[in-house]
């Protein structure tokens, strides 16, 4: 794939090489390979209660038997509904080692939006938790969806003595009342057997191992397939990326959820892959973190720009020694130039900024460890991957360097495409001409003469809120259920703290009233938490609109930066 138009390889840091080669393997072959090397190694810290790589690695293979034992086969859906925990990371790799299809979903999508997904997904099994704020919801969709059975794992088998007595006695609201029956099922009695899993056959460049869904400029969701050769393949790359850290050696801090895909792969996978302890955290919570940074002297932590910005302005962070951290990753959205110099500056630590997206594994490139970081910059393309910037009239012609255009991806990581969506798959997916297929972004970028690509603008309108994706018209389609509303547009707004925040502009109908408060509680049950609008601008006229009379983005975010002068 290397041709002398590959002009970033030579800025490639000495310890790091392009042409790596990434042998097709399932991605469970990462956890199986690092339990025979490192078997008595650390693996995962949660909250305290400490697993090694034996223990993962049996817990997964008794998990895989159980399932199959149900009936479990190559092909079948199976959703994760599960925070970060011991049953996310043996459920993710039991599942795959049955040949079925991870399907990841997000605890907070709103009832429908689960419903949805699950319908679309074809998914029938879904594993989740005895928190109520998981199991009620999951509880519902059997009820309304196809889903026929649940999984659940009980929240405090998995803390550590105190711990789970104390949860069951103080937060006992927080747990979930279950009945458990045909359909719904103890983890713990799925996974009683001997571990004897037959694992099938896998075409690692065929056979899907996640359904990761995402979304376009319409907010549909679509599930991007991932194969585990596209999973695999990410993993590894991330591991040529960052040489310098030995194998079995080093922890990672998980404060980002493995649903997302950022975290799939810089996280987890990475950390199966280099035999990383995990401390992992349930959710993000700056106190805590910055005490475990100080006694538990993590030295990877990838996160959000939001959280690290966060961590520069916290009083508390004087208080503590965050010395520990070597290797910083941001990404899930752009990293500002003085964040990324203010974190640096007070923890020592290198903080790196990576592109990528859930069609892509997801990373696509990076800025080196050592070396040049441009400061804007989302860095060099990953190994095995070839960025180019296309014409965004033609879609098929290269630019020269510094022209911009549409920024597109070819390499291992790179989708088989949308489940159930040929038409959104031909759209992203385009030939080359010379065989290849080049992954479409929507972004708008620049190469400069160095390789280092540049971002300058979105070809999509979607809005990232602490590293989630929004989509407009998904958050315009739930206000439009209120009967008081009677237009409306949603937009992205800069944010120091969270990088963009939701907006939504609104006319009501004549003669009607309504509160931003009225409207949260509105959209309560139709979208996520991260969606609902956290500024409402209420208008008596009508809203700006085009020549042809479609509601203008574009005019309101113009008259937004015209009023901040």
């Amino acid at each position: 794939m290397s041709s002398p138009e590959n002009i970033w390889i030579k800025n490639y840091p000495p310890g790091l090489k392009w042409d790596i080669e990434i042998e097709k393997k399932p991605v469970f072959s990462m956890l199986l390979d690092t339990v025979a090397a490192h078997g008595e190694k650390p693996a995962l810290d949660f909250l305290g209660k400490k697993y090694n790589w034996n223990d993962i690695g049996g817990m997964a293979k008794k998990f895989a038997k159980g399932l199959q034992d149900l009936g479990v086969k190559k092909g079948d859906k199976v959703g994760l509904f599960l925070p970060n925990s011991p049953y996310y990371m043996v459920s993710y790799f039991g599942v795959m080692m049955t040949g079925a299809t991870v399907v990841n979903l997000n605890p907070l999508y709103a009832e429908e939006e689960l419903a949805g997904l699950i319908e679309d997904s074809e998914c029938d099994l879904i594993i989740t938790v005895d928190l109520a704020m998981l199991y009620d919801k999951i509880n519902k969709m059997l009820k309304v969806t196809r889903l026929s059975r649940v999984i659940v794992g009980k929240f405090t088998d998995v803390l550590p003595f105190p711990k789970n007595i104390l949860f069951s006695l103080v937060k006992c609201a927080d747990l979930a009342k279950v009945e458990y029956d045909k359909r719904v099922l103890r983890f713990s009695d799925v996974s009683d057997n001997n571990g004897d899993v037959n694992i099938p056959e896998i075409t690692a460049d065929e056979d899907v191992a996640v359904i990761q869904f995402t979304g376009g400029t319409t907010g549909l969701p679509k599930g991007a397939m991932l194969t585990h050769y596209n999973v695999y393949s990410n993993a590894m790359q991330a591991v040529a990326w960052f040489y310098q850290i030995k194998d079995g050696e080093g922890k990672m801090l998980g404060v980002l959820p493995f649903f997302h895909v950022f975290a799939m792969t810089a996280v987890l996978n990475f950390s199966v892959a280099k035999g990383l302890e995990i401390i992992a955290m349930p959710r993000f919570d700056l106190a805590d973190a910055l005490k475990i940074i100080q006694k538990k002297k993590p030295t990877m932590f990838p996160a959000v720009p939001a959280i690290y910005s966060a961590i520069n302005n916290s009083p508390l962070r004087d208080k503590y020694d965050l010395s520990s951290l070597k290797y910083c990753l941001s990404g899930g959205a752009p990293l500002p130039v003085e964040v990324k110099r203010k974190f640096e500056e007070k923890t020592g630590c290198v903080l790196i900024e990576g592109y990528g997206l859930s069609e892509s594994s997801p990373v696509a490139c990076g800025n080196p460890i050592e070396g040049e970081n441009k400061p804007g910059s989302i860095g060099l393309p990953f190994p095995q991957t070839i960025v180019e910037i296309i014409d965004r009239e033609d879609r098929m012609t290269t630019l020269p360097l510094g022209k911009r255009g549409e920024l597109c991806i070819r390499g291992p990581q790179v989708m088989k495409g949308y489940w159930n969506k040929p038409d959104a798959t031909a759209d992203t997916l385009r030939p080359t001409g010379d065989g290849d297929m080049r992954l479409h972004t929507g972004d708008v970028a620049i190469m400069d003469e160095d390789g280092y690509v540049f971002i300058v603008d979105r070809m999509k309108d979607m809005i990232i809120t602490n590293g989630y994706n929004v989509y407009p018209r998904n958050v315009e389609e739930a206000i439009y259920k209120h009967p008081s509303v009677e237009e409306v547009i949603v937009a992205g707004l800069p944010d120091e703290q969270r990088g963009e925040i939701v907006k939504a502009w609104i006319k009501l109908r004549d003669g009607r009233e309504l509160t931003q408060g009225d409207l949260k509680e509105f959209l309560l049950d139709k979208i996520s938490p991260m969606e609902i609008p956290k500024r409402v601008e209420f208008r008596d006229e009508a809203l700006p609109k085009t020549m042809i009379g479609k509601l203008s983005r574009k005019a309101i975010l113009e008259e937004e930066r015209a009023k901040k002068g």
